[in-house]
Order: C-alpha cells, then sequence, then structure tokens
C-alpha cells in the first residue's frame, strides 16, 4: 500500500498549496450553480475558502480559512478573512444570509460538526459543492492511481451523512463537468488524461498528499506508456470527445 497515515483533513497546504490558485480556478459554469442556489441572500459565508473560488463578486462575503498559506493566495480585496476551522465558526446563530463551502468538506477535521456549524449561523440556504464518495469510481483514475481513489473514499462523507447534518432537508443535485472545466479537481481532466502527468496538477488536488511520492511517481509512469502506446485512448478515448463527465460531483443545498 502507498498511503501515508495523516488523517482526513491534515493536508500541509504550506508544502502541498504551492501553485494551488493557478491550478483550482472557479469554472464559471459551476459558479452560476452555486450562485443561483445562494438565491437573494446579501451575506455569504465561504468555509473552508482556500484562495477564494466561487466566492460572489456582488455580495458582502466573510470567508473562513485555517490556512495561512491558502489565504496568501487569495486575490487582494478587501474581503474580511477570518482564521477559523468549520467546526468552530465564531459567528453567533443565524448570522449570514448564506454560506457555502465548496470541494472543502473532506478536507475538514469533523465534517459532518462543521456542517452543523453552517446550518446553524446561516438564517437562508446552505450551499456545498462536494463529492460523492460511492460515485469516484466512474472516474478512469480510480484504476490507475488506487490508493488516490481509496483516500478520497475515506475522506469524502457519505452523501446521506452530508445530508442528515444539515438537518434532514437538503436537495442533493448531479453537477455534470465540463470537457474544459478551469478547476482542477481529479474530474475535471476526464477526457484529458494528459494532465495527470503534470507534477503541478497533481499537487492541487489534495488526495496525492496521501500517497508516498514513489507510488505517486510510478502511476504517472504508468499512465504516461499507456498514453504513449495508445492504450489509454482505446479503453477511454470516446471521453475526449464527451462534452460533459456525470461522475461524483454534487451540488447539495439546505434551505
Amino acid at each position: 500500500m502507498g498511503v501515508v497515515s495523516p488523517p482526513a483533513g491534515d493536508v500541509d497546504y504550506a508544502r502541498y498549496g504551492i501553485g494551488y490558485a493557478g491550478h483550482r480556478r472557479a469554472d464559471p459554469r459551476i459558479a452560476a450553480r452555486i450562485l443561483e442556489a445562494l438565491g437573494t441572500a446579501s451575506t455569504v459565508l465561504n468555509v473552508g475558502a482556500g484562495a477564494g473560488s466561487y466566492e460572489p463578486d456582488d455580495r458582502a462575503v466573510v470567508s473562513v480559512e485555517p490556512s495561512e498559506a491558502m489565504i496568501a493566495q487569495r486575490p487582494t480585496t478587501p474581503r474580511r478573512v477570518v482564521r477559523a476551522v468549520a467546526g468552530s465558526l465564531p459567528l453567533p446563530d443565524r448570522a449570514v444570509d448564506a454560506s457555502m463551502a465548496t470541494v472543502t468538506v473532506h478536507q475538514w477535521p469533523d465534517p459532518l460538526a462543521g456542517l452543523r456549524e453552517m446550518r446553524r449561523v446561516t438564517a437562508g440556504p446552505v450551499v456545498v459543492l462536494t463529492f460523492d464518495p460511492d460515485c469516484l469510481d466512474r472516474l478512469w483514475l480510480a484504476e490507475y492511481a488506487p490508493d488516490v481513489y481509496r483516500a478520497e473514499v475515506a475522506r469524502y462523507p457519505t452523501v446521506d451523512a452530508l445530508v442528515a447534518a444539515l438537518g434532514g432537508d437538503a436537495v442533493v443535485d448531479p453537477v455534470p463537468v465540463p470537457f474544459d472545466c478551469t478547476d482542477g479537481f481529479t474530474e475535471a481532466f476526464y477526457g484529458r488524461p494528459e494532465a495527470f502527468c503534470d507534477p503541478g496538477v497533481r499537487r492541487s488536488q489534495s488526495a496525492w498528499s496521501f500517497v508516498d511520492p514513489v507510488v505517486e511517481a510510478g502511476y504517472a509512469a504508468d499512465l504516461r506508456r499507456d498514453l504513449d502506446s495508445g492504450r489509454w485512448d482505446e479503453r477511454y478515448g470516446h471521453l475526449r470527445t464527451e462534452a460533459t463527465f456525470d461522475g461524483a460531483l454534487r451540488l447539495v443545498v439546505s434551505r
């Protein structure tokens, strides 16, 4: 096994987050779904905000992020950034109109506690962009990098658990991933496999930090070999012409 031992959520972004913002840019089609779910909220809390992806430009946003390395990659704006963790939000009950968390809950030490906190401090919709761990094997990368797949499955809360933590009345919708998705999570490259040969792309996907570097290099070499030989295209080449990918990405909205 090549998986190393840090617990879920324990990612050293001072080490692994270099260049993160350059690879993890908000995709406008996904952003539109999030903006629609936020509704008419004028104040928005972004939990696990990272470098600020998907934060709406036309609202008052308060961002919560514990990593100094990620805060340093945020664009220069007057927005307030609070260094805190999701499980203990320093806000009173119903302090904001809406809250959001985008591809981050799997990195929290206690994802369910963090979701309950989001529901507590939010008067209106809580919007969570996440991945369904039961569907992560839809992406071919699960075969080429099984330790990455296992790390991801272990980290993501199930959709049922997530909905329960938000009060049980949340709506869960699949989000098709566009072929040219600009947010560089793993499914973004479903039809662009060469991207995984780039160490910078892998460094912007936190699951790789749970894999031994020697094992990681082996996975990249195996993929490169199959790309050069044409074997990948024989098996998965049809994905190069698919406009979207129906994978594990989900938008969960609790109103």
